[in-house]
């Protein structure tokens, strides 16, 4: 009984963390939908880590100016190690498939940036009074009503996606340039005469690190795996299926979804759902969908039933009295007779792949094992009896952390005798001893696992929030708010 409790655990609430095996390349199992204020949320958080690659920014040139007046003589003037240490984003807006082309268009508006940088001046006279002044200092640089304009393309490229930047733009209005330092006062106007390149260097540096943002961002897509392994049993397949979908406000992605023996390209069983869409945007009012549907698991129950690995030895359960033939006395005299006072242990396997349906309020499983009850006689395992257990199983999800949980019941179970080696025995007489041990010992420890969770799949640096289960046919659907705690390094 603890193998069908087992495989719930397996089965029926691990979320792959990615996705699985391969069935049909037309159907994709586990469905993401990022919902319009999903995307916002995500345009948020680009233009926040791009800021953050902003600032501290240096530009590159050293900018100097000569003039030559007459009677006075030659002026020079310099400024250097201009650097970008703040900006400031007061509106932003994004818009996807742009002209119906598959584009995202972010716009940044009205930002401003405080810059700081060294300048110098000198006057070189060799007239009737050779004169030579020499000043410096330091200066403060105020942009204001800077403008930046990214054109992006997400594309659908061999199972994953490729992130290009298609077109990128900077364009400063306004420039204010305070002078520190020295007869500062004086050179004010000679330095302003510098606000037209220190504008194109702004916008210049701006476009190129925003551009290697975006390609690093990219990279990053690129480095994730198309197949996770879960165990040496196990991989999951997270190719992507087919490009992003566009519609109104919110992107649709779909993946593979379905568990392959690990090492394998061979499909475990096909798999077909139905072409309806997995998570309708026009009822998802938070940021993320995720639509699971039931191929995923009953995927991993085939591989897992082929690896001959839902098998499993019960050695020790809470009240021990009930592996030893004096406790089944009453129930199966002749195994005590035969056996008297020996320890015992249940050898289960499963019969067939169990099969795992989500209907609109819960999940169900219909469970078919073999117990085999085996008598530890001296040094010897001696098989006595196998007995087939049909389970009927039902249960919930929920939501803790980013960790999806659960609990489960068992509604109904179904005894029969395949064969014996101590003669015939009732199986009702057997039915009281298996159900005090599936509520005393498997049931609980099973749901003690589930009150844990296993990972959703969230990328690293997100959280969801106030996360809701809703359960369709055939399908269980998370609709969540998505919090960011991390960072990525676009510098």
């Amino acid at each position: 009984m603890a193998t069908v409790i087992h495989f719930i655990l397996i089965a029926l609430f691990i979320i792959p963390t990615h996705n699985l095996s391969q069935s049909n390349d037309d159907d994709g199992f586990v469905s993401l939908l990022l919902s319009e204020k999903g995307v916002n949320f995500a345009k948020d958080v680009l233009i926040e880590q791009a800021i953050s690659s902003l600032a501290p920014l240096q530009l590159p040139q050293i900018i100097t100016k000569s003039v030559r007046v007459p009677i006075i003589g030659n002026i020079n003037m310099g400024i250097s190690n201009i650097t970008i240490f703040q900006v400031n984003v007061s509106s932003s807006s994004i818009t996807l498939n742009n002209n119906n082309t598959g584009e995202i268009s972010i716009v940044a508006s009205g930002a401003t940036a405080n810059l700081s940088m060294n300048w110098s001046y000198s006057c070189h006279s060799w007239g009737f009074f050779p004169i030579q002044i020499a000043d410096k200092g330091e200066a403060s640089i105020q942009v204001e009503g800077m403008d930046v304009k990214i054109n992006l393309g997400l594309e659908y490229e061999g199972g994953t996606l490729k992130l290009s930047p298609l077109e990128c733009g900077c364009f400063v209005k306004d420039i204010a340039i305070i002078l520190d330092g020295g007869l500062s006062w004086l050179y004010q106007g000679f330095i302003n005469a510098f606000e037209g390149k220190i504008r194109s260097a702004v916008e210049s540096t701006v476009n190129n690190k925003i551009r290697e943002g975006i390609l690093k961002l990219d990279s990053l897509l690129q480095t994730l795996p198309k197949e996770v392994p879960v165990d040496d049993i196990a991989s999951l397949n997270v190719t992507l299926i087919n490009k992003p979908l566009f519609e109104d406000s919110s992107i649709g992605l779909e993946i593979n979804g379905l568990f392959t023996a690990k090492n394998s390209s061979i499909v475990p069983m096909y798999y077909h759902k139905n072409s309806l869409p997995s998570v309708d945007s026009r009822h998802l009012r938070k940021m993320l969908g995720i639509s699971l549907h039931e191929a995923v698991f009953n995927s991993a129950s085939d591989v897992y039933f082929k690896a001959d690995s839902l098998r499993w030895i019960v050695e020790k359960v809470p009240d021990q009295s009930y592996l030893n033939t004096n406790k089944w006395r009453f129930i199966v005299p002749q195994l005590y007779r035969k056996y008297p006072n020996d320890n015992m242990r249940l050898n289960i396997s499963f019969a067939t792949p169990p099969i795992l349906k989500i209907h609109s309020e819960e999940i169900e499983a219909n469970i078919y094992s073999d117990m085999i009850v085996e008598v530890l006689n001296d040094d010897e395992i001696i098989p006595v009896a196998c007995i087939s257990v049909i389970v009927k199983a039902s249960g919930y999800a929920k939501i803790a952390g980013n960790n999806l949980g659960g609990h489960i019941d068992m509604e109904d179970f179904d005894l029969s005798l395949k064969w014996s080696k101590i003669g015939n025995f009732r199986m009702h007489l057997i039915e009281s001893v298996m159900r005090t041990f599936i509520k005393t010992a498997a049931l609980p420890y099973a749901n003690s696992r589930l009150t844990k969770g296993f990972p959703l799949p969230i990328f690293r640096g997100f959280t969801l929030q106030n996360a809701d289960l809703i359960y369709r046919k055939s399908k269980i659907m998370i609709s969540t708010d998505v919090g960011f705690t991390g960072s990525y390094n676009l510098k």
